[in-house]
Parts: C-alpha cells; sequence; structure tokens
C-alpha cells in the first residue's frame, strides 16, 4: 500500500493541499510520495494544518493578484529558508510567531524600494490605501531585510527620546507616501497600527485580540496571519477593488459593498459613499479627535428622469452634509461644488469619485447628505434643480485596520 502513489495523492490533498506533485518552489517531481516527503523535510518543524493553511492563503492571493493586479506581482520576493529567518530573528533580538515565520517561508514579502523605482512601485502596495486631498497612503509588506532595518531605526528614536522599547515589537508593513506603519508584538501575536503620535510609542490595535492564538499548538494563529486573510477575503469579496491613481492602478482600501458602503438613486442619479479611519494623520489625537475620509461615488447608470422627463445631462450645484457622532448631530453644513468642480454627470459615463475627509470627536459615528443637482449644465438649464440623496454611511473604528 505505502507503493501506491494514490495513497500519496490523498496524503498530499489532506495535509498539503496539493493536486499535483510539486515541491515548495512549484517544481514538479516524479511523484505524490516524493512530494509528500521533500514538504514534510522542508515544514517538519511546523504543524501541517498551519503549513496548508498558510500555503493556501498565499495560493490565493497571488492567484487574485495575477487576475486583477498583475503589475504588483513582481513585487513579491520569493518564500525566505529557516537560516534566513534565523539571521533575522538574531538581528532583532527575539523570536518571530510561528504563522509569521510561515508567512515569511512562502513569501518573503516585497522587494524594497530603490530611489530610481519610488515612483513605479509606491502604489503597488499589497495591502493597499487611500488618497484624499494631497495625503496619500500605500502599504507594502515589508521584507525580512526591511522588517529588521526599520525595527532598528524605530527602536533607535524610541531610544533617543528617552521612551522605553516595545515589548518585541517588528516592523511588518508601512507606506511609501505619508508614513503608516504596522507593528506586530512578537510575544503576543497582536498586531498594532502606529499613529500620528507613533513617535512617543502610541498604537492601536488593529485585529481582535480574542482571535489570537500564538502559541496553540494545532493550529496557531497571529495577529499578522489573521490580518492578511482577512485583508484576502475582501478583495475576494469585492469590499475593496482596484482602482486607477494618476498613471498608475492601486488597491483602494474606501469599501465598495453594504453595510459599509452606501448606496441610493435619485430621479436618476446614483450615489455610492464610504469612509476609511486614518490613525496615522496628525488629525488625530487632538481632544479626542478621529479622522475619516470618505470617498464619494456619482454617476447615471442609464438616465436623468425628473417629473417623467428624460435628461441627456445633469450638472451639480450644491452639498449638504449632516455629520453625527453617536446620535448627536455635530456638524450641519452647506456648500457649491465639491471640491472645488461642479461635476457634469452624462448617461453610462464612468462615476465621478472625489474623496475628502472629516474629524470626530469620537469613536463612532455617521455621514448622510443630499447633492443638488440641475437638469442640463448649470450655464443652460432644462428644469428645477432637484436633490439627490447621500444614504447615511458609517465613520467607525473597525475591528480590522488597514
Amino acid at each position: 500500500a505505502v507503493a501506491e502513489d494514490a495513497v500519496w495523492r490523498s496524503f498530499c490533498a489532506r495535509d498539503l493541499g496539493l493536486d499535483a506533485p510539486l515541491d515548495p518552489e512549484d517544481r514538479p517531481l516524479p511523484s505524490f510520495k516524493d512530494a509528500y516527503k521533500v514538504w514534510s523535510e522542508s515544514f517538519g518543524m511546523y504543524p501541517l494544518p498551519l503549513v496548508k493553511r498558510v500555503k493556501l492563503f498565499w495560493s490565493s492571493l497571488k492567484g487574485w493578484i495575477s487576475e486583477n493586479f498583475p503589475e504588483a506581482l513582481r513585487t513579491l520576493s520569493k518564500g525566505a529558508s529557516e537560516a534566513q529567518i534565523r539571521s533575522a530573528e538574531d538581528d532583532l533580538g527575539f523570536k518571530l510567531p510561528m504563522p509569521t515565520k510561515l508567512l515569511y517561508r512562502f513569501c518573503n514579502g516585497q522587494l524594497p524600494f530603490s530611489k530610481n523605482e519610488d515612483i513605479r512601485m509606491a502604489p503597488l502596495g499589497i495591502i493597499g490605501g487611500y488618497v484624499f486631498y494631497n495625503y496619500n497612503v500605500n502599504v507594502h509588506l515589508s521584507s525580512l531585510e526591511q522588517m529588521v532595518e526599520e525595527t532598528k531605526e524605530f527602536n533607535l528614536h524610541l531610544e533617543e527620546q528617552g521612551l522605553p522599547i516595545g515589548p518585541n515589537l517588528a516592523l511588518v508593513a508601512s507606506s511609501w507616501y505619508h508614513p503608516k506603519t504596522f507593528l506586530l508584538n512578537c510575544s503576543s501575536g497582536d498586531l498594532y497600527v502606529g499613529t500620528a503620535n507613533l513617535s512617543a510609542g502610541e498604537m492601536m490595535p488593529c485585529v481582535p485580540e480574542s482571535l489570537i492564538k500564538p502559541t496553540n499548538s494545532d493550529m496557531p494563529q497571529d495577529g499578522l496571519l489573521l490580518w492578511l486573510e482577512e485583508h484576502l477575503r475582501r478583495l475576494q469579496n469585492g469590499m475593496i477593488k482596484i482602482r486607477p491613481l494618476s498613471t498608475s492602478r492601486y488597491i483602494c482600501l474606501y469599501p465598495e459593498a453594504s453595510p459599509l458602503c452606501s448606496s441610493a438613486v435619485t430621479n436618476g442619479v446614483k450615489v455610492r459613499a464610504s469612509a476609511v479611519f486614518v490613525p496615522e494623520h496628525p488629525r488625530r489625537g487632538h481632544l479626542g479627535t478621529h479622522l475619516y475620509s470618505y470617498s464619494i461615488r456619482l454617476s447615471v447608470p442609464e438616465a436623468c428622469m425628473l417629473g417623467g422627463v428624460y435628461f441627456s445631462s445633469c450638472q451639480l450645484h450644491s452639498r449638504h452634509w449632516i455629520i453625527r457622532c453617536k446620535d448627536t448631530v455635530v456638524s450641519d453644513m452647506h456648500g457649491e461644488g465639491v471640491i472645488g468642480e461642479h461635476p457634469l454627470l452624462l448617461p453610462g459615463q464612468d462615476e465621478f469619485v472625489y474623496e475628502s475627509c472629516t474629524p470626530l470627536n469620537g469613536s463612532s459615528g455617521s455621514v448622510e447628505g443630499s447633492f443638488t443637482f440641475v437638469p442640463g449644465r448649470l450655464t443652460q438649464p432644462e428644469g428645477k434643480p432637484f436633490d439627490v440623496t447621500v444614504a447615511p454611511f458609517p465613520l467607525e473604528v473597525p475591528d480590522y485596520i488597514f
């Protein structure tokens, strides 16, 4: 029975998620028995269920990137060896959690930047980001080398400020544009995002602590693994998507589906709206203020119709926002246009998208309102102005912060 490759095929599928006799570098092997042996020798120090789980994560993420964001695929590095991981741990002065080590065994993060490639590679972070006004964030998963270098710089800064060095904190992801940093507590497995006061050591948890089990021998899971798996789920279910950015594209973190994204149609004009929490922005930390950036998408999917009359276009004239903190109205404002523009909407055209931001003196709230449109054009109105509803969308600190 041991000589039957069908037996080893079932073992490879059950324990490793393999449907072909391949080694960890995706090179073909003569048999499933050989494959099982090679994988066991390479990953025998880890629980096989965890190996299968991490392997599935990376194959699924790379599959999604290959289909939807191929320009980012070449930024992913080959997996690190156990020797490279031990060397990084020696440089850091502490051990990485088992799930994090496995993540790096399959993929050593993203390629580090060089001065000649920063403009080209900066939007290609596999975590993605957001843009509003002149504020741009795009987060990359750090390689082991970058993790060690940036962790040492962070600890040196804390030491120079006379602040206590964090308990075995490793910088596992960061933004190339405006600073945004994610730190893994390698003792507890908790993952944190730095706030605007990160230089003073202030951080916020960005993964539910109740889910973290870094020392469970059967299926350990730390904050980094949970965070990346949740990110993959949002990519796969369309909650976040690829959007254009100047001459390139990027993974945009503004939610695209309910309940985090609201949608309403009035007289044929469709408005979609959603927000992201921005913990690293300098506005956060002043008098308890949280900052949220919101994205508004305006379109006429089929036709603009008012009182039974169809119009070939309509143009935005003004806006009205009502912002609530919990159940209390904290802002009720009117203004002309949006970001200095009065977009003209034509049936079937792409959405007009704009981003802005608002502070909130609390951890949760909501935004709703309306836009006033003129049928035709502002210079040649073809009918009376009409209001278009913006359905309420939430402002809240989420369980998972990206």
